[in-house]
Formats: structure tokens, C-alpha cells, sequence
């Protein structure tokens, strides 16, 4: 059945042509909201900003996607519908989308008072807030780089953004050019850099827009009604929405508690908090227990791919030595020692330990994410020997080791310090970095590396590391912004904060330019050939892991969890910000166990597969 849902999902996003096209014809409404508790949580990693034009996190971009809504979105069954767009068409070059924007939906504000109707500048305006510089957007290069004059607008070639391809023909018709054919531009429009904003309340609250609840305004299914950082943050249902009878949650309560994912299962057990992920380290204890384990099911496994990253622009404390790991990081066989090292299989086991093997992946881009020609991503050029073998090779790993040392002699100091932040409210990577350390320094030698986690709090996490270049290896992840492998390539590519390839000496050229955004760049041209692109993008995928610059690892969700959250009804896509929405969502009455989800689950693809090959049918 996966093999069925990738190869109609393919077609479903592929059949698109470069001509007029109409939406799907959304479902019935049903006749009231479903009966519904309302939502408890916990949380350890406070907000830094709820402002959607500029944020690139996943815990920020959940209140974007509850609280503003896009042009479209997705149904639970991962089919396009209209949304802020009513109808949509798009010119025989593929290069000129019109959307007619649905009349009557208001701007609210935290306190529920209406601001101003949503209309088609509002989509102006945000584009033009984000192609700012001054702005610091984190994701406004998705948008800029496809539209006309984007990215020469951001760049400051030009100063009249009259001549971006962003246009409100009327208060309802909106208009994108584009600066080449996007087949799916429709799919990138669920990502928080094509939400609307308004202008006049842009002005009047200046700088302090999205710094909290009341420096916000509200068209999506919920309002952001409290916020008081590490004490509470409340949505409320937002009774003015344009789909209020899909929306049947009223009330999502998160309550801060640095302890959270310690404490939540008990919580869960007391009835405080409506569900909770169940670590490893007591999982055997609720599987053991004949009326806890009623209570637990597996959790919904998700597109974010997880690799280690290599840092080549070290910013870390003296006491871990940046400079010498400037050297041995741009040595390629002492970060294949690394590479060939690290026993994904052991890792995995701290956080799923009934089948590790099922969430590790060889490549970035996961497969049955997309394919074309009835092939996957992962089986295009040099990914299909990638996807096929295991890293693990102990053999292969001592020998880069000895090549490493030699080339190194004189030069680096050995043992190599190898900084590796964790998050410390995540028990299972807490332990995982002990995992890690301890297989990766019995393999090697610790007369060859010192590996030496550091933990750092939640709050803050990735400023403080990953982004701040404070690390050497650390584990990162990534996930999809729209249906194309180019989405997998935004970390890496430069001016991205995760591991700077860029500064790789080995691979930059006399003009400073390195090999992976060459290759890249090739691929991002070819936007007909559909085939030729995705054997592109292999190309340069598979530079980055042949020449051991990450360390593909595993995918995202997975693990098991004990909720009232009722499954596969919440908006369904493998990328943007679909899968963090509660609108169609319940909390039930009771958890489901192992064989109801297993049920529901066999539903849900079936009714998927069906939905699916309609689409492809009628050319959606």
C-alpha cells in the first residue's frame, strides 16, 4: 500500500498541466463541529517570535499554521483545496498563476475584535516584508528565487517593488508571475512564506510585530487569546473563521515545564495533558503494564529527514579546540573515519527499540517522498548505490582512520575534540549522545577522537548551536517545504545556517564558489524534464554523502505515544506546515491502542490510494 500511495501521489502532484485549471471541489461541511474535549499539552522550548514572515522553526511555525491561513491547504487525505483561494488557474507557460481570494474572511485580533477583511494586498504585503533584508526572513528565499524580480528586489538591483511578480489585480484577484515553470508552486503555497499580513497593522505596530499574541492578527481556525512566555500559551477557536464547522477543538491549553518530556506520560496518567510521546527508557514498563499498553500506539512517522552534520565554520569555545577541527574537517578521510563509524542501527535504538531498522535512511531526501517516470527519488543516478548499501563499516571506517592520520601528522593535534551538542529536555537524545560518544571512541580509538556531548537547555536550542555554528557533529534534521527534492537542498546550499559546505576548501573554487552549489544550480535550472531535474538533484545529493559532509541518519516521527488526539484527521502533506494544524482534528474520549490505530490506519491509506487516483484521473 506505500508503494501504491508514492506512486499516486506522484501522479497526483505531476499531472499537473501548464493550463487553466479549477480546483477539486471540496467536501460537504459537516452540519455542526464534531464533539470534542478540549487540548492540554506541555512544553520545555519557549517561543522567540510568532513572526510568521521571519521564523524557521517548527514550534513557531505551529502557531503560524493555526492561527494564519494560506491560499490553499490540504484535506486529511492529502488532497489540494481551496482555502483563502476560492479558484485558481494558470497560464499555458506555466509561468502566470491568478487566485481569486475568498470574500468576507476578517483579520481578528488577539482578543477577538475584527481588524480588517483578508484581501488580495495582503499577500503584497507580506512578500514585500519579506524581501526586505532588513527584515532577516528565514525563509523568504523559497519565495523570492520563484518569483519575477524576487530575488533582484532582495538583492537591491531593484528598488521598485511594482516589478516583483507579486501583483493584487483587484481586492480579490491575486497574481503571481513567475520566473520559470514551478509544477509545484501549489504545494509550496502551504509554507508560512506565502502567508498573508496586513499592511496598516504592519504599521502600527512596527517592530513589535509577532513579538507576542497582541502584535499578531489572526485570519487562520484559532487565536492566540494568552501568551505569558514559560507559564501559558492558549488558542482559541477562532468563531469567525470561514471553516468554523471543520474546526472542532475550542480550546488548546500548552503549559510550560522545563521537565516536560520527562514528566509528560505522567501527566498523560493523571489526566492533566491530552497526550504524551513514551520514551524508551520506560517503554518496556507501559508494554508490560496490561492497561497502560492499552494506551499506547505507534506515532505518526513524518517526512523530516535527520542526518550529523559536519560543521565546517566552527564557532565554538577555545576549550574545544575550533581551530583544529578546521583542519581535520576539511580532511575528507577523517570525516569518512566518521561517516563509515557511526552504528545508526545503536543510535536509533534510543528511541525506537522494537525496529530501529525501519526508521534509518542513506540518503537526505526520504524515500517515497516523490518520484517520476514510475522511479523514487532515491533510485535516480548514484542515490541508488547510496540507498542500497549500509554506512556502517567498521572495516572501511579504520582504514580512512589510518589515511586520516597520516595526512594529518604534524599538522592536527590528536585526540580530535568532537563538540557535540543535545537538547536536554529529550531523554532519548540525551542518551543517544552518550550512545554515540561511547560506540564512536571504541571503534576509532580514543588515542584518535574525543567525542564530548554538551547539553544545552531547550529554550533557545538551535540560536544557541546549530546556528551559531557551536558545534562539530551534531544531530540535525530537516523537512520539506513544497513537492520537489530542490526543498532537501535549502539546508546546505550557502547562506543556510546548518554546516556550510561552502566553507569546505576543498571543494570551492578560485572565484569562491564550492562543487554542491554548482551542482545544485544545474538542477535547479532544468524545470521541464522532470526526470533530467530529479537526476540532478541526485547528483548533488550524492556529493554531499560520498564526500561524508553529513551523515544521513533517519526519518522524523515514529516512536510510540499514549493520545487522545484522534489520527489521519488533521490536514494531511509530506511537506510545509500541514501536519501541525489541528483544524479537523478531536480529542477523543479515550487513546486508541495498537489495533484500533493499526484499523484506522488501513482506513485511512485505502481512502487515500482512491482519493489519489481520482485526482490523477481528473488531472489535479
Amino acid at each position: 500500500m506505500k508503494k501504491l500511495v508514492a506512486v499516486l501521489l506522484l501522479a497526483a502532484f505531476m499531472c499537473m498541466s501548464f493550463a487553466a485549471c479549477k480546483p477539486a471541489e471540496p467536501p460537504a461541511p459537516p452540519v455542526a463541529p464534531r464533539a470534542s474535549e478540549d487540548c492540554y499539552t506541555v512544553y520545555s522550548g519557549e517561543l522567540t517570535t510568532i513572526n510568521y514572515l521571519v521564523t524557521a522553526t517548527t514550534a513557531e511555525f505551529a502557531i503560524a499554521a493555526n492561527c494564519v491561513d494560506g491560499l490553499v491547504e490540504y484535506d486529511h487525505l492529502g488532497i489540494v483545496r481551496p482555502s483563502l483561494a476560492t479558484d485558481w488557474s494558470v497560464s499555458e507557460d506555466g509561468l502566470v498563476w491568478t487566485f481569486h481570494i475568498r470574500k468576507g474572511v476578517k483579520w481578528m485580533t488577539y482578543d477577538k475584535k475584527e481588524y480588517a477583511e483578508v484581501t488580495a494586498h495582503d499577500w503584497v504585503t507580506a512578500h514585500k516584508y519579506a524581501f526586505n533584508p532588513a527584515n532577516a526572513s528565514s525563509t523568504a528565499n523559497i519565495a523570492y528565487e520563484r518569483i519575477k524580480n524576487g530575488q533582484e528586489y532582495y538583492d537591491g538591483v531593484i528598488t521598485d517593488f511594482n516589478e516583483v511578480g507579486v501583483k493584487a489585480l483587484d481586492d480579490y484577484t491575486l497574481q503571481y508571475t513567475l520566473v520559470a515553470p514551478c509544477p509545484y508552486f501549489l504545494s509550496m503555497l502551504t509554507y508560512v512564506c506565502f502567508l498573508p499580513a496586513n499592511q496598516q497593522f504592519l504599521d502600527e505596530v512596527g517592530e513589535k510585530f509577532g513579538t507576542d499574541h497582541k502584535n499578531m492578527l489572526y485570519c487562520g481556525a484559532y487565536i492566540m487569546t494568552e501568551w505569558e512566555p514559560q507559564n501559558i500559551r492558549i488558542l482559541e477557536k477562532n468563531e469567525n473563521y470561514w471553516d468554523a464547522n471543520n474546526v472542532h477543538i475550542k480550546r488548546i491549553v500548552a503549559k510550560y515545564n522545563k521537565e516536560a518530556s520527562t514528566l509528560a506520560p505522567e501527566l498523560f496518567l493523571r489526566g492533566e495533558i491530552s497526550g504524551a510521546s513514551i520514551p524508551t527508557a520506560i517503554l518496556n514498563d507501559w508494554m508490560n503494564d496490561p492497561e497502560r499498553k492499552e494506551m499506547i500506539r505507534p506515532g505518526a512517522p513524518s517526512f523530516y529527514s535527520y542526518f550529523y552534520a559536519f560543521n565546517f565554520d566552527p564557532h565554538f569555545p577555545d576549550e574545544y579546540e575550533p581551530e583544529n577541527w578546521k583542519i581535520v574537517v576539511n580532511n575528507v578521510n577523517f570525516r569518512k573515519s566518521i561517516f563509515y563509524a557511526l552504528d545508526r542501527v545503536s543510535a536509533m535504538l534510543t528511541a525506537e527499540p522494537y525496529d530501529p531498522e525501519s526508521r534509518i535512511i542513506n540518503t537526505v531526501t526520504p524515500p517515497n517522498f516523490v518520484a517520476a517516470g514510475g522511479k523514487d527519488f532515491t533510485q535516480f543516478g548514484p542515490l541508488a548505490e547510496i540507498t542500497a548499501r549500509d554506512s556502517f563499516q567498521p572495516d572501511k571506517a579504520l582504514e580512512y582512520r589510518d589515511k586520516a592520520k597520516e595526512e594529518l601528522a604534524g599538522k592536527a593535534k590528536f585526540p580530535v575534540k568532537i563538540m557535540m551538542p543535545y537538547n536536554t529536555s529529550s531523554s532519548d537524545w540525551t542518551q543517544r549522545c552518550q550512545v554515540v560518544e561511547q560506540q564512536l571512541e571504541n571503534l576509532l580509538g580514543t588515542d584518535y577522537i574525543d567525542v564530548i556531548p554538551v547539553g544545552f537547555p531547550a529554550t533557545g536550542f538551535l540560536n544557541t548551536t546549530r546556528r551559531a555554528g557551536n558545534y562539530a557533529l551534531q544531530e540535525c534534521n530537516w523537512g520539506p517545504d513544497y513537492a520537489d527534492p530542490e526543498t532537501y537542498t535549502d539546508p546546505f546550499y550557502p547562506g543556510g545556517t546548518y554546516n556550510w559546505p561552502e566553507f569546505a576548501m576543498e571543494y570551492v573554487d578560485e572565484n569562491g564558489v564550492c562543487e554542491y552549489q554548482k551542482l545544485v544550480d544545474a538542477a535547479k535550472k532544468e524545470v521541464t524534464d522532470i526526470e533530467k531535474r530529479y537526476e540532478l538533484f541526485a547528483i548533488a545529493e550524492a556529493h554531499l554523502i560520498n564526500e561524508a559532509m553529513i551523515i544521513p541518519y533517519a526519518t522524523g516521527g515514529g516512536g510510540y505515544v499514549a493520545t487522545k488526539m484522534e489520527p489521519f484527521t488533521y490536514p494531511y502533506a509530506p511537506f510545509g506546515m500541514s501536519d501541525l494544524k489541528y483544524k479537523g482534528q478531536i480529542v477523543m474520549e479515550k487513546p486508541m491502542n495498537m489495533e484500533q490505530y493499526a484499523e484506522a490506519k488501513a482506513k485511512w491509506e485505502k481512502d487515500r490510494a482512491e482519493a489519489l487516483a481520482a485526482e490523477a484521473a481528473k488531472g489535479n
